[in-house]
């Protein structure tokens, strides 16, 4: 699981992949926001919004068979409470979400599943969130350039193989 790196308006920004699905850096994208706040503090006021909520309990719903929806309106109810201030491990921990997770350490971060992380540039801002996009695409043009000189290695390296144990056989 290796991560890689994007620059978004001199933005450093994280991309890591786990079971095939690609996750972006939150806590990265949130230095967008300001230099001066905290990234958790940016990401905490993102969930305490109601269509925040309504969005990851949507996409939990449709991605995530673990999902528990219960527990989700647990969280939309308290929504305009002074006192609700959510961190993405408790709602992960609460609701069994799996779009969303943090990490502690050197390269620690909120890391949360590409839908999800262009939906919270989104709320940074719009210019920044298309940007995004465009950076990330790139990204992925990149990666499957790779994957196709990959596959043609491979094919040709099973070629030779092929040919040479033939080659062996028929003397």
């Amino acid at each position: 699981m290796k991560n890689k790196i994007i620059e978004v308006q001199d933005i450093i920004i994280n991309v890591t992949n786990i079971n095939e699905k690609d996750y972006i850096c939150i806590s990265d994208i949130a230095k967008a926001k300001s230099d001066k706040s905290r990234a958790a503090d940016v990401i905490r006021n993102w969930l305490r919004n109601r269509s925040t909520l309504d969005f990851l309990t949507a996409w939990e719903e449709l991605y995530n068979p673990d999902f528990k929806v219960f527990e989700s309106e647990h969280f939309r109810k308290q929504v305009g409470l002074l006192t609700f201030t959510p961190s993405v491990t408790e709602w992960c921990e609460k609701t069994n979400a799996i779009g969303m997770y943090s990490k502690l350490g050197k390269y620690g971060g909120t890391y949360a599943h590409k839908d999800i992380a262009f939906e919270f540039a989104s709320a940074i801002s719009p210019v920044f969130k298309l940007y995004l996009i465009k950076e990330f695409e790139r990204l992925k043009e990149l990666e499957n350039q790779n994957r196709e000189w990959d596959v043609k290695r491979i094919l040709t390296k099973n070629n030779y193989l092929i040919h040479t144990d033939a080659i062996k056989n028929y003397a």
